[in-house]
């Protein structure tokens, strides 16, 4: 056999770094794809959803559930800021109604297709119109959008605010807060 054409067998040290590196690699290829396609965490800054999520804690949105099925009234979703330009900014809040719906806030209440809501999770807060608003009720939520709404009414700019939100914003479903470790919960929805 020629000489100069003899492959050197790599080392042990080099042999083990290549497992290393190329385990590395993979770890965080699987990481980025199942936080791009099946789940994202998420840390709340606001009170705009309490008690049923409060500031600090930490929770998982998962991306999974809307390729199968519509967001429905009661569904915590995560969504891109619609007064924002870019996606860069996420908010959390709750699903009441949907498209061909119509809301109304009125006498502290949130009425759809008439019916009052029965809300537990705002805790007996009262829902009124925001000042500086656009939206007059009744409303009628447009094809393809949300009407979305915080838990904690007095303090939430919501579709109130800024109207309903587009279906395509929605970026998943709020399942489960996982930190801090003892308020560890699935969230109804």
């Amino acid at each position: 056999m020629d000489s100069g054409q003899h492959a050197e067998k790599p080392t042990p040290i080099a042999s083990s770094l290549l497992r290393v590196v190329s385990s590395v690699v993979f770890v965080l290829v699987l990481a980025a794809a199942l936080r791009m396609f099946v789940f994202q965490p998420y840390s709340i800054p606001s009170g705009s959803m309490e008690e049923t999520i409060r500031v600090g804690d930490v929770l998982i949105s998962e991306k999974v559930s809307y390729y199968f099925r519509e967001p429905a009234p009661g569904d915590i979703v995560t969504f891109h800021d619609p007064m924002l330009s870019d996606s860069s900014r996420t908010l959390i809040k709750r699903v009441i109604a949907t498209e061909g719906q119509v809301v109304d806030v009125r006498d502290g209440a949130v009425y759809v297709d008439g019916v009052r809501l029965d809300e537990p999770y705002t805790e007996g807060r009262p829902s009124e119109q925001l000042s500086g608003s656009a939206v007059t009720f009744p409303y009628t939520v447009p094809a393809g959008s949300l009407w979305v709404m915080g838990d904690n009414r007095t303090n939430s700019q919501d579709s109130r605010y800024f109207g309903a939100v587009s279906r395509a914003s929605v970026t998943g479903r709020a399942a489960f807060v996982f930190w801090p470790v003892g308020s560890m919960r699935p969230l109804a929805g």
